[in-house]
């Protein structure tokens, strides 16, 4: 009988793919047709425009206190330096007032100063009119509102990045947020020109709401994601999921037609601060108890877990009193850990092993139980292959 690895002599995905851009042999597939190439320009000069009409003397401050943000952050313990839990502060911008208070009148420029610790406007106007030397801050009436963000840490997977690799945030300018999962093309023509990302209906389509053509942002509007700027892909197809009595759903899928140069095969994890990326195959398998598998999603990153259950049938909230039935899907868990939580539907399972092996698209989870369509009916559904 032959032995299977065991955790430890498990060579961590993406050791042996190091860093590299696959963005370079991605450059023959065809770009998707559409108009406008200023958009990001346009969001910029917005942006531009409603802070060039903000009172000079609120700017004026926004800019002193950014250099005292600056000389933190040179702190030899960044923003968690004692210098910096003497100022309170980890990060500053102009918001609306909601007429709360010192908060400004509703509708007009505020100064948004992020907090380490709770305060109230008062108590924060006065540290900083004392640490940063601001007298404007002095007058009672200077319009600012302390928010409590503790510190501020970099969210993994959800970034943006350019090319965008499977396992990072991505969705339909209309939803929140998922993951991408990898990359497909079509099986015959034109499609197999088309360089597609893979996900969830739910994710890239809006469950079932399309359009088809509608933008897909990476990362996904919950993290940031701008539509149009942030556009990696269009919405290409999906398959429809059928909401009515005693339908029975296999699968929970979508493509976006994407820009080559925007995309790359890799998936992605972050070890200790380092982006790395790697490379999953290209040869589906099946499914079967006790097989590990391992996932990079938004937002549970890289997790690994063991397949409990297959052939599972489930019903699956999709909110709105909207219920779907899912027949012949496999279920994965994690003993004392998280495999998934929401905003990781659309990312690739694949085998905890050298082969990385495609297994299934994940698509639903509760209660620590992770759910995902077997990937061979996901590939037939949608008439795709994966570009690995």
């Amino acid at each position: 009988m032959a032995t299977r690895k065991t955790h430890t002599e498990f060579q961590a995905p993406g050791t042996d793919d190091g860093q590299q851009s696959s963005s370079s042999d991605l450059s023959g597939y065809e770009e998707p047709n559409t108009e406008g190439a200023m958009e990001k320009e346009a969001v910029e000069a917005e942006t531009e425009a409603f802070l060039s009409g903000v009172d000079s003397q609120l700017m004026a401050v926004k800019s002193e206190l950014e250099k005292l943000l600056d000389s933190l952050s040179n702190e030899a313990e960044g923003a968690q330096s004692q210098a910096a839990q003497d100022a309170n502060i980890t990060g500053v911008g102009v918001g609306l007032g909601d007429g709360l208070s010192a908060a400004g009148s509703p509708g007009d420029p505020v100064l948004e100063v992020y907090t380490l610790e709770p305060e109230s406007g008062g108590e924060l106007r006065a540290r900083l009119a004392s640490v940063a030397g601001v007298s404007a801050l002095a007058d009672s009436d200077f319009p600012i509102r302390a928010v409590h963000t503790g510190v501020i840490d970099a969210q993994p997977h959800r970034m943006r990045l350019r090319p965008a690799p499977g396992g990072i945030s991505c969705g339909h300018f209309a939803i929140t947020a998922g993951t991408l999962g990898c990359l497909v093309r079509g099986r015959s023509a034109p499609r197999n020109n088309r360089l597609m990302v893979l996900s969830n209906n739910h994710v890239l389509a809006n469950t079932n709401a399309g359009p088809l053509g509608a933008n897909i942002l990476q990362p996904g509007p919950f993290d940031g994601g701008v539509n149009p700027a942030d556009r990696i892909a269009i919405l290409e197809r999906f398959v429809p999921i059928n909401f009515a009595a005693g339908a029975a759903n296999v699968v929970d899928c979508a493509t976006g037609w994407a820009w080559p140069n925007l995309v790359r095969k890799e998936l992605m994890y972050i070890s200790g601060g380092v982006t790395n990326y790697f490379r999953v195959g290209s040869t589906p398998v099946a499914a079967f108890l006790g097989m590990q598998v391992g996932k990079s999603g938004r937002t549970t990153q890289l997790t690994r877990g063991g397949v409990t259950a297959v052939g599972a049938t489930i019903n699956v909230n999709y909110g709105g009193g909207r219920v779907a039935r899912f027949v012949n899907q496999i279920a994965v868990s994690t003993p004392g850990g998280t495999f998934s939580a929401g905003g990781d539907s659309g990312s690739l399972i694949w085998t905890w092993d050298a082969r990385r092996a495609p297994v299934a698209l994940l698509f639903a989870g509760g209660g620590g139980t992770t759910f995902g369509n077997p990937i061979v009916n996901v590939l037939a559904a949608l008439d795709v292959q994966l570009v690995t």
